[in-house]
């Protein structure tokens, strides 16, 4: 017999959600099989099989939030003979469940009693019944979860006096919890009804929002832990940074143009497309290096000026935003960077990114415009002191000079920067750089 227990999900991440059991009790599998999908604040992670056997429990289902090292399940032997906190041997499954012996009129429950015999006019239910107290007691809390033994210990609990919800009689964190919580109402002494208040909250109508009108039909969703997690940061972020956007536009002709003619010899010769990300890269890349306070980050009351350019893309994937990081772009060449940006999107929206990909990041590149926007505020990344925003391409009539005026490609972009930090003179030098640099593509490789 062996747990099925939440893997380490890496540095800052204690907990995660079961997304869905990809098997049932009963189940036969073998080892390496994908069990069931974890779902954490950043990335889905798979959980497998460690050995073969027979699924014989599941004690965490779909939707509920589990902790690292904490069992979610069992596998017990192909014969079934591995019966929970029995070691493979029936008599002592039935003491600890309290269960009297049915199968062939084997009283063991009786012989298990410290000190007690069956020959007290047949009655061994009065012998049966310490034993059965004590085995369930031991057996429990031999199959108490990691986290519910670590909160026992931080608050002095006997595992053995801890009722558990679970029908096999393992002890979670929410079983540890209960029985905290209910101690000290049962030893204290009674007081009145005023001392003690319990807020009530009135529960809403079920499958009805609380605002919902009459007769109106909804529909109540439950958000997903990646979505919460979303939520939160962005709130964060509006919260601690004095943010502010200053926009410019780009005109696109020289990028489209370049693309035009060498689209075909480029993924001829690296198997890749030349798309407009490797260009904004690069772009940004120059700007960074020329207003290094934009590749920085506030450490209390210190600054990090990071000599590193790990950028950010932001990918909009089925089970929400995601922004993966290019590491050291700077070192990338054209082809590397559009490759490394397509893998990372193709991971993010199989939902396959590890952690490693998403953590980190100088600096974010986000693109609105490939859904239409034609013009937006891009929200920090935080701990990130900026964000670049790219939008739609639009022929628009631009004055050449006094007397011409052309159709031309163009480009709103965006930068949404940390004014604690960055000041506006600064935020603007930034992004007229990305423009120039983007508007006369060959400077790119002299920045490069």
């Amino acid at each position: 017999m062996s747990e099925i227990k939440v893997p380490d999900l890496g540095e800052s991440i204690s907990e995660g959600t079961i997304y869905k059991w990809l098997v049932k009790e009963g189940d036969t599998v073998g080892q390496g099989d994908v069990l069931a999908e974890l779902e954490t604040d950043k990335v889905n992670l798979e959980i497998s099989a460690e050995e073969d056997g027979v699924i014989s429990s599941i004690l965490r289902q779909a939707g509920e939030n589990v902790a690292v090292g904490e069992a979610i399940g069992i596998i017990g032997s192909a014969d079934g003979a591995a019966v929970a906190g029995g070691g493979g041997k029936p008599e002592a499954a039935s003491a600890a469940t309290g269960s009297s012996a049915s199968d062939g009129g084997k009283p063991e429950a009786a012989s298990a009693a410290p000190g007690g015999s069956a020959s007290d006019g047949g009655k061994p239910e009065a012998a049966s019944a310490p034993a059965a107290s004590e085995g369930a007691a031991a057996g429990t809390a031999a199959l108490a979860s990691p986290g519910a033994r670590k909160l026992a210990r931080e608050r002095g609990i006997d595992l053995g006096e801890v009722s558990a919800r679970d029908p096999i009689g393992r002890i979670g964190q929410a079983d540890v919890n209960g029985h905290g919580a209910a101690v000290p109402e049962a030893a204290a002494p009674a007081a009145p009804a005023a001392a003690r208040p319990e807020p009530v909250k009135p529960p809403a109508p079920a499958g009805k929002a609380p605002h919902a009108e009459d007769g109106k039909a909804t529909e109540r969703k439950r958000m997903s832990r990646r979505r919460l997690t979303i939520a939160s940061r962005l709130v964060e972020a509006q919260q601690t940074a004095a943010m502010l956007t200053t926009f410019n536009e780009v005109d696109m002709t020289a990028i489209l143009d370049i693309r035009k003619r060498r689209k075909d010899a480029f993924k001829e010769k690296h198997e890749v497309g030349l798309g407009f990300m490797s260009f904004f890269t690069k772009a940004v890349i120059g700007a960074l290096k020329a207003y290094p306070l934009l590749n920085a980050e506030i450490d209390g009351e210190d600054l990090l000026l990071k000599k590193y350019y790990d950028i950010g893309i932001a990918v909009a994937a089925k089970e929400g935003l995601v922004v993966p990081v290019v590491r050291d772009a700077d070192r990338l060449s054209f082809p590397e960077i559009e490759r490394k940006i397509g893998e990372l999107a193709s991971k993010a929206r199989a939902n396959t990114l590890s952690l490693p990909e998403l953590q980190g990041g100088t600096f974010t590149i986000t693109n609105g415009g490939v859904f239409g926007s034609l013009l937006s505020t891009p929200i920090l990344n935080t701990p990130q002191v900026g964000i670049l925003g790219m939008h739609k391409i639009q022929l628009r009539p631009i004055a050449l000079d006094e007397e011409r005026t052309a159709n031309r490609p163009m480009m709103y972009v965006a930068l949404s920067y940390d004014h604690r930090i960055v000041d506006g003179s600064e935020a603007v030098g930034f992004l007229v750089k990305v423009k120039e640099l983007l508007e006369d593509p060959e400077a790119l490789l002299l920045e490069g």
